[in-house]
């Protein structure tokens, strides 16, 4: 219930400061646990992926963000669980296989932290080694804000077809398969990209 009175909550505050436009809603499933992922852009990032998606989703956050008693109890409330980033967080990657076998949405910005000039950088591999664990499948997404305004910038997210697991050709964790899962991921979110720039 926390969850949904606060996604209501941040949707409203989202309208004053940003003219947001959602394309693709249609993509998103209802009834399954999959990856959402998305490139990274600022910090209002969680809130433009997950305010029109139906399911809660859960998000991995840095875990320097869970040190502030008051910060972690809101965020955890959130439905965020701490990652650290850059030293394989094994215990991060069991919760987030463990929510979406449960048929939860798991949300993860692959880039791993946020684009300095809004372009797509290499994409880390995490998000597909959750989905070669649990057999699902992702959702991407992509956000991109136009000219930036005092007040309202646009922002367009955008939510593309949704890759199936056997789409990610995905039948073990072979290094080779989560490489080529990896770079189908890339092709789609910079089309995603290009599409919205179009």
């Amino acid at each position: 219930m926390f969850y949904y009175i606060a996604r209501a909550v941040v949707y409203i505050v989202l309208l004053i400061l940003y003219k947001p436009r959602f394309e693709g809603l249609e993509n998103v499933p209802r009834d399954k646990g999959f990856i959402l992922v998305s490139n990274h852009i600022s910090n209002f990032d969680p809130i433009f992926i997950a305010v029109k998606v139906k399911p809660q989703c859960f998000f991995m956050a840095k875990e320097e963000l869970f040190r502030n008693p008051f910060v972690s109890l809101i965020i955890r409330g959130l439905g965020a669980f701490p990652v650290s980033r850059g030293k394989g967080d094994t215990a991060a990657v069991e919760k987030a296989v463990g929510l979406v076998k449960a048929g939860k949405v798991v949300a993860i910005f692959p880039e791993g932290h946020r684009s300095p000039d809004g372009k797509l950088q290499k994409l880390k591999s995490g998000a597909v080694v959750i989905a070669a664990e649990t057999g699902g499948g992702m959702q991407p997404c992509i956000i991109q804000k136009g000219t930036k305004k005092i007040l309202r910038t646009p922002v367009t997210i955008r939510y593309g077809k949704f890759i199936s697991h056997e789409e990610l050709g995905l039948n073990g964790r072979s290094p080779s398969q989560i490489r080529a899962a990896n770079k189908l991921l890339t092709r789609t979110l910079a089309g995603l990209m290009e599409e919205t720039d179009g």
